[in-house]
């Protein structure tokens, strides 16, 4: 399987990091895509994808909740930083009206200009739209040749359909193990060929395991889910989101 969104480099991961990540080769996560977040961490991210060629994986760009008055010249140290790198897509990049909307502009701002970016580099992007989705998909529209997944969607039936209609897949993490979160009628009705699979870890870890760290071995827990969910074998949500994974950053 394809962990297509974890965040090993962070300090959450000093104490562990290379035992986490052996673990989860040795249990068949082979492949795991770690977006950036911001201009501090990308020495940590390049360093972990040389030390891990052939498992880790890395995006570059600069995450909504980074982005200050000063938007523009981190932008250009991530982009400079990343010409001299490989990476499989533009991210973690979007719209985060969460904790602060004072910068609501500049989000915008930044949003365009490394969806630009990423057409130029023919890359997909990864999109974080946390209470932000009609921001970040009202800028979609604005472009055309974009592909890329919504990390960590939980949003309805028609915001999917909209995606899907545009060529996006759709991040399903371990959102969808919580009661109540609603995000498993709407998997439901949604076809496996634009879903993939995410932990988001160290965050948001899938029930049973709520509250701890989160790690991309997790990911069998939001596999089986989806599987019980649709009713069909974990084997064919492994086989068909791991085929969309490689199919979407070239993998």
């Amino acid at each position: 399987m394809i962990d297509t969104h974890c965040h090993l480099f962070l300090s959450e991961y000093d104490p562990d990091r290379q035992q986490i990540i052996e673990k989860c080769i040795n249990a068949g996560i082979e492949k795991m895509i770690n977006p950036n977040v911001d201009d501090t961490t990308l020495n940590n991210l390049k360093e972990l994808t040389t030390k891990f060629p052939k498992h880790i994986y890395a995006a570059y760009g600069l995450h909504p909740c980074s982005v200050k008055s000063d938007y523009r010249i981190k932008l250009e140290l991530i982009r400079s930083f990343a010409a001299e790198t490989s990476m499989v897509a533009v991210g973690e990049i979007g719209i985060d009206l969460y904790w602060d909307t004072n910068f609501l502009n500049e989000q915008k701002k930044a949003l365009e200009i490394q969806f630009q970016w990423a057409i130029e580099k023919n890359l997909p992007v990864i999109v974080h739209t946390r209470n932000g989705f009609d921001v970040a998909y009202e800028i979609v529209q604005t472009f055309s040749g974009l592909t890329g997944v919504f990390h960590a969607f939980t949003g309805n039936r028609e915001q999917a359909i909209k995606l899907i209609e545009k060529g996006f897949y759709l991040g399903i993490g371990g959102i969808i193990t919580f009661k109540n979160s609603g995000l498993d009628r709407v998997v439901s009705e949604l076809p496996l060929d634009y879903i993939l699979l995410e932990t988001d870890s160290p965050y948001l870890a899938p029930a049973p395991y709520r509250g701890k760290r989160n790690e991309p071995i997790y990911l069998r827990q939001i596999a089986e889910k989806i599987a019980m969910i649709k009713n069909i074998g974990i084997e064919e949500v492994e086989a068909i989101t791991t085929e969309n994974a490689k199919r979407l950053f070239k993998l």
